[in-house]
């Protein structure tokens, strides 16, 4: 079997695919470059062999330079056989085109890997927003169960997708509450999505009174997915006791007041420079959660 002539030819009917039918070039894109993958795995002997076999490639690479076109280089090959040896046992998502894909190649975690395809499908993310999602560690910055809840298909509730840290774009130093809490404000947008899935804004410094005192709730938020308010309270310390006690105060009030017989409790997020594990382990509040966040 003449491997490079198979190679070759797929990629012109390809260039031939692309030029005469526009709107669905990019699933034949990938079917192109998956068969591809696999026919220079089967040149190379098979996945173990091909692993270590990069002699054929830069030798195809060079054919194929001069006969179809430049772009089908030794690193452009070398990512359809990659392309090829991690899906191979899963169909890949033609919602993603193949520059999504050039992104996602280097992880080699399949749960990672997973997640941001999924993400991609979800919001329709670009090429350089996934870019974005990737150099951020979005997956990373899960909470570990939240990964277990994500390989097992099982149901996720809203503190699932609280990731650690909590990304915070500014150029401003942040010395205090009042700079962290406007520096938020003005980049609502992204905050919300870096908490999760269905947080909208509600309000800023919510104004509760409590006997003949008043008292302000950071940020009020609600959460449409999973049905509940959501209180937010931001420090510019480490996470301390008196925090715990101030925002399930809030908790309760919301609680109280304001949420309505159909809505599940609400919870609260403390978002502090730094966060302290043994207190929120010690503290007997399950609907209390804390993350830090780190200013880029």
């Amino acid at each position: 079997m003449n491997y490079y002539e198979q190679i070759k030819e797929s990629l012109i009917n390809n260039e031939v695919y692309k030029k005469v039918k526009d709107y669905s070039k990019n699933r034949n894109d990938l079917i192109t470059y998956y068969n591809v993958g696999k026919l220079l795995i089967e040149a190379q002997g098979g996945i173990e062999r091909a692993k270590y076999g990069n002699k054929l490639i830069k030798e195809y690479s060079n054919k194929l330079i001069k006969e179809v076109g430049k772009k089908y280089d030794y690193t452009q090959l070398s990512r359809m056989r990659q392309f090829y040896i991690t899906f191979r046992n899963i169909a890949p998502m033609a919602q993603l085109s193949w520059s999504h894909y050039q992104e996602l190649l280097p992880l080699k975690n399949m749960n990672k890997i997973n997640y941001y395809i999924k993400e991609c499908i979800k919001y329709n993310l670009s090429r350089n927003k996934l870019r974005e999602k990737i150099r951020n560690k979005e997956y990373e910055r899960l909470p570990d169960s939240t990964k277990d809840k994500l390989t097992n298909n099982e149901k996720n509730k809203i503190e699932d997708f609280i990731k650690n840290p909590i990304i915070i774009k500014t150029n401003q130093e942040i010395i205090n509450e009042k700079i962290l809490h406007q520096v938020i404000l003005e980049n609502i947008d992204d905050f919300l999505k870096e908490l999760g899935d269905g947080f909208s804004y509600i309000s800023h410094e919510y104004k509760i009174k409590i006997n003949n005192t008043c008292n302000y709730i950071d940020l009020l938020l609600f959460n449409y997915i999973y049905n509940s308010f959501v209180v937010i309270e931001l420090k510019t310390t480490e996470l301390k006791k008196e925090h715990i006690g101030q925002i399930e105060v809030y908790i309760n009030y919301i609680n109280k007041h304001i949420k309505k017989v159909n809505h599940n409790d609400t919870i609260g997020i403390i978002i502090s420079k730094e966060d302290n594990k043994y207190l929120i382990k010690y503290s007997s509040d399950p609907r209390i959660f804390n993350t830090k966040y780190l200013t880029i």
